[in-house]
């Protein structure tokens, strides 16, 4: 698998449906230019682990009273390489919570914060 960690801040307080989506494109305000969520099987919406869900399906995160979150998820679906690989797609963090049933996104709203997918230099200290 691959272990994701993430670290969140300026979020409201609560919790945030959390996914990685088909492009890394992060270029419109509204987070649209991401695409749908990261699905290269054609499966139905889950959690993180679920059997059946789309590979970028990760479930929620819990932002605390001062809009700080953190995500650690060691993921048997994601992949680095290969048809399930997430380099050079996007995360998305969502205004609201994933149910993990609805369909076809787990009806979590709007786009609040994007990010790309890429390869680090690992000469520099993060």
């Amino acid at each position: 698998g691959v272990e994701i960690v993430a670290e969140f801040t300026g979020l409201e307080p609560g919790e945030h449906g959390f996914h990685v989506h088909e492009f890394g494109d992060c270029s419109m305000a509204d987070g649209t230019c991401a695409g749908g969520h990261f699905n290269p099987t054609g499966a139905p919406h889950g959690g993180p682990d679920d059997a059946k869900r789309h590979a970028g399906d990760l479930g929620n995160i819990t932002a605390d009273d001062s809009g700080k979150a953190t995500y650690k998820h060691l993921d048997k679906m994601v992949a680095l390489n290969g048809k399930n690989s997430v380099i050079g797609r996007s995360v998305i963090v969502h205004a609201g919570r994933d149910d993990l049933k609805s369909q076809p996104s787990g009806d979590a709203g709007a786009r609040v914060g994007c990010g790309t997918i890429g390869i680090a230099d690992p000469k520099m200290q993060h």
